[in-house]
């Protein structure tokens, strides 16, 4: 039996794209055992009553409701609380990185699914896959904020990693199957958090290209401008300090 795949997707302010969201997405589960949570996070638009309205209805859908936005990270450990799925990923609301995308990392994981080559397995004798996007078609300033986060993370935790907040994500259940879901990061730093928790348990990495495209709808609820990248970038880079010294981000 092929594996089932969750993917959450945290939607915060994005009334404006829900209607494209949901029309994307649910081609993909003709093709796939998939199952997507969307979890409606704290919104100040008129989100919750399109969700209530629409989105409960849609076939293959599960939602669930944040009453008060905690970070991009809470939302996510929603929806990680929700899922049934051997593998567990999440994707952003906004479309920038398109639904499609994921369709080489559902590939990937199905070949290797009933693949009869011996494979890799960790010390607890299972074999852990953690795939994750590598971005491209990003504009300049962006990428000088992600090669300075990557550079920092590499330095402190004496590996090599990259592009850390890039999506999709995708990781086998097993990866964080004896770790608190509630200890997470509340924050981006989430994405730091899934990362290293891949290379501390020596799970099987794979990068996938994906395009960057721009976002039609809406306004991004933390990217204001220069001096919101820095504000941000510094958030992060204390946060990652924080993995690495084991204590819980909030």
């Amino acid at each position: 039996m092929n594996p089932k795949f969750s993917i959450i997707i945290p939607c915060y302010n994005e009334k404006e794209n829900l209607p494209a969201l949901a029309a994307r997405i649910l081609p993909l589960q003709k093709q796939y055992n998939l199952e997507y949570i969307l979890v409606e996070n704290g919104s100040k638009d008129d989100s919750l009553a399109y969700f209530r309205q629409n989105i409960e209805k849609l076939p293959g859908i599960t939602t669930a409701y944040v009453s008060n936005n905690k970070g991009y990270g809470y939302g996510l450990q929603q929806g990680m609380k929700t899922a049934s799925g051997d593998y567990i990923g999440w994707l952003h609301a906004d479309l920038q990185i398109p639904p499609e995308s994921l369709i080489p990392f559902f590939d990937f994981i199905l070949e290797n699914h009933k693949s009869s080559v011996p494979q890799e397995k960790n010390k607890a004798g299972k074999r852990l896959l953690f795939l994750k996007g590598k971005r491209h078609g990003r504009k300049l300033k962006d990428t000088f904020f992600t090669a300075g986060q990557s550079v920092f993370t590499s330095a402190l935790f004496r590996r090599k990693i990259n592009d850390i907040g890039a999506i999709p994500v995708l990781f086998s259940r097993d990866m964080i199957a004896d770790i608190k879901i509630d200890s997470m990061p509340d924050d981006g730093s989430i994405e730091a958090y899934i990362y290293i928790t891949a290379l501390r348990k020596n799970a099987m990495i794979k990068r996938f290209n994906v395009i960057l495209e721009d976002r039609k709808h809406g306004k991004s609820s933390w990217d204001h401008g220069i001096n919101s990248k820095i504000k941000h970038s510094f958030r992060i880079l204390k946060d990652t300090i924080k993995i690495f010294r084991g204590e819980k981000v909030s």
